[in-house]
Parts: C-alpha cells; structure tokens; sequence
C-alpha cells in the first residue's frame, strides 16, 4: 500500500485560467480521505492529477516516496472509478473486470482467482456472465469497482462514483463502500460534491472552494469547529444559518443578542471567548436548524417567527420561518418531541418563537468570515 503527497500542487489551463492553486495534502497509508466542494472548485482536477489523466503545472505528487509528475498513470499502480461507470458493453461482466489484468499478460488461473474474489467480495458473482446493459446502474458501479479492485494497486481513485445512481441506490452503496474499505487495505481518494458522503465515509475532508483548500479534517473537526463560514454552511444539511448581531461580554458572561433576545454563550464554547480574551464586538452569528430550540413567547431569549414552509420529513420538521426584521431561517424539529396540537400549529403564516442552544453557537468575524475560535 502507499502514502500520497501533494505539495505545492497547481493546475493552470490556457494562460491564466487557475483550476486548482497550491494544493498541500499528506494523505496516509491506507487512509480515506474525501475531497468535496461545489461544482468548479478544482476537487475532479485534483484527483485526476494524481491519477495522470490531468498534466501538473506546477509542484509535485508523490505516491509511496516516488514522484510521478512524468509517470503515465498505467505506471502509477493506481485503480480509478469513474463517475460514468466506463464498462465495455460488448464484454461479459466477468471480461469487463478481467480486462486490466490481461492487459497485463496475467496467466489465467490468477486472472479468474481475483475476478471470481472480488465479485464475491461486492456480491456479483451472479452476474458475472450477463453483459453490462442487463445490469442495474448499482450493479455497473459494483462491476467498475471490481475492475480496480482486482489490480490489486496502491492507490483507490473515486471520482463522484454515486452520483448516477437514486437517492435509495446511493444510500445502499455508500454502505457498501464503506464495508469494502473494511476488506481492502488500501489507501482511497473519493471526490464528491455531497457533503453527505463526504461525512460519512471519509476519515478525513478535504473542503476545496475556487481551487484552493479551504479546510481538512475528521468529519466531527470540520463540522463542529468549521475554520470559515463557507465551511460551515457548506458542512451540515439544512445548512447553518447565518447571521449578524452582537457578542456581548458582561459580567464575566458571554451573551449573543439576536433580534433583540438575549442569549448566554455555555460550555466549551465560552470557555474559549475567555481564553482568546475576547471582548464585546460585532459578529456573523452561526446556529445550525437542529441547534434551535422552540422557545416560550414569555422567555427573554425567545424570538418571534412567521412559518414560510413546513417540510415535513418523517422523523423531523424542517421549518423555513422569517425573522421580523426579513432574515431567513432553518429549524429542525425531531417530530417525537411534538404533541399533536403542536404540528397542527405549524402552517403557513402561523407565529413560532425560537431561541438558540448557548453551547453550540459558532461566531465569524464580519470582516474575514474567518471562525474567531480557530
């Protein structure tokens, strides 16, 4: 297996078009690391410089100690998962996942020993005689990840893997590629554009914006302590909501006063404000929908919403409601905590009042958008 190092990566088309600008990355032995971002951030760019199919315009990739600028990726000892699935439609299942290895001149007995083991391994055994057409899109993807698992190399190149298949095939796969991971020892690079697979396969993230990266870390570091607040709106679905107001220092307290309503800074969180020594001042405020809690009208912390949309999710609520000075907000309800009346309540145009969990605020400078605790 092997370790992958970026440094100082750049990729620039034409004269001045820059995709991705001064990528830094070390990315362990046999770790899962994910690179997410919106469409155009240089995220597919990235892995496909590393992969050999993109020419590096600057800096250096290096797979298991050895540059590989001027290596053709067959040379790379790398496997690649295409977003479109890639399959030769005129070839049985059982060829299409043969085919690297008898590129290589592979005796036969151990070309059907790894095809017949990783189709085991991904539960196609079955199929391994049908041609692709007579497949399912999840039945494809399982197919092209054997391709690359039977060439048994140093490197799992994904690019957006799932991004063809349903909201119901994608939840089933991602589940199978996490248990994949499970029976391979190799080191894996998965680009999406969904936060959601990002979060929950990856050990750790890489958040890319405009070429350049924005944050890395464990899905519970980038969501719980976002560096910016592209991050944390980008890290968490409804995404966070986002705001000005004021952080008040009083006391030896730390208050927030959103729409009039005063609310105390608890836990960790405050602990440190105090460390920073920081003071009164101007902030964005960041709380996301499942940290708002719906409050009594009488509470000095509670604030007064008009209900736009109420989603109702199954086992939650997702309320998009109006602040009176215009501002738009998410809340997330679990709808166990609700008393019938409660939801009936909830419709369009009716009044809700809301205040905000004290331990589990975020706080942007106005200026840098940068998070004022990182």
């Amino acid at each position: 297996m092997a370790n992958v190092k970026l440094t100082n990566v750049k990729k620039i088309y034409g004269k001045d078009t820059v995709a991705v600008q001064d990528f830094n990355l070390e990315i362990a032995d046999m770790e899962f690391v994910v690179f997410v971002g919106p469409s155009g951030c240089g995220k597919s760019t990235t892995l496909r410089m590393i992969a050999g199919l993109e020419d590096i315009s600057e800096g250096t990739v290096e797979i298991d100690g050895v540059v590989v600028n001027d290596l053709q990726p067959r040379d790379r000892n790398i496997a690649m998962v295409f977003q479109n699935y890639a399959l030769y439609p005129h070839l049985t299942v059982f060829e299409n996942m043969a085919f690297p290895l008898r590129l290589k001149k592979m005796p036969q007995d151990e070309v059907y020993k790894r095809v017949v083991n990783a189709a085991e391994i991904l539960g196609i055994t079955e199929y391994l005689t049908r041609k692709p057409r007579a497949l399912s899109g999840g039945q494809r993807q399982r197919v092209a990840i054997g391709r690359a698992m039977v060439r048994d190399s140093k490197v799992f190149l994904m690019d957006e893997p799932l991004s063809n298949l349903d909201a119901k095939l994608r939840n089933q796969m991602r589940a199978e590629i996490i248990l994949l991971r499970q029976k391979i020892d190799t080191t894996f690079i998965y680009v999406t554009h969904d936060q959601t697979e990002a979060m929950t396969l990856g050990d750790r993230i890489v958040i890319m914006k405009d070429g350049f990266i924005q944050q890395v870390g464990t899905p519970t570091e980038v969501f719980d302590m976002p560096v910016n607040l592209f991050v944390a709106e980008f890290i968490g679905a409804p995404k966070m909501n986002a705001f000005k107001t004021n952080l008040v220092y009083e006391d030896g307290k730390y208050y927030v006063t959103p729409y009039g309503a005063k609310i105390e800074v608890t836990g960790k969180k405050a602990d440190m404000l105090r460390e920073r020594n920081i003071t009164s001042r101007e902030i964005i405020l960041g709380v996301r929908p499942e940290h708002v809690n719906l409050a009594d009208k009488a509470d000095a912390s509670a604030i007064p919403c008009t209900i736009r949309v109420n989603e109702m999710m199954g086992s939650e609520l997702h309320l998009h409601v109006v602040e009176d000075n215009g501002d738009k907000l998410i809340v997330r309800i679990p709808t166990v905590s609700l008393e019938d009346e409660q939801r009936k309540e909830m419709v369009y145009g009716s009044t809700i009042y809301i205040t905000f969990e004290g331990k589990v605020m975020h706080f942007f400078d106005p200026e840098t958008n940068e998070n004022l605790l990182t």
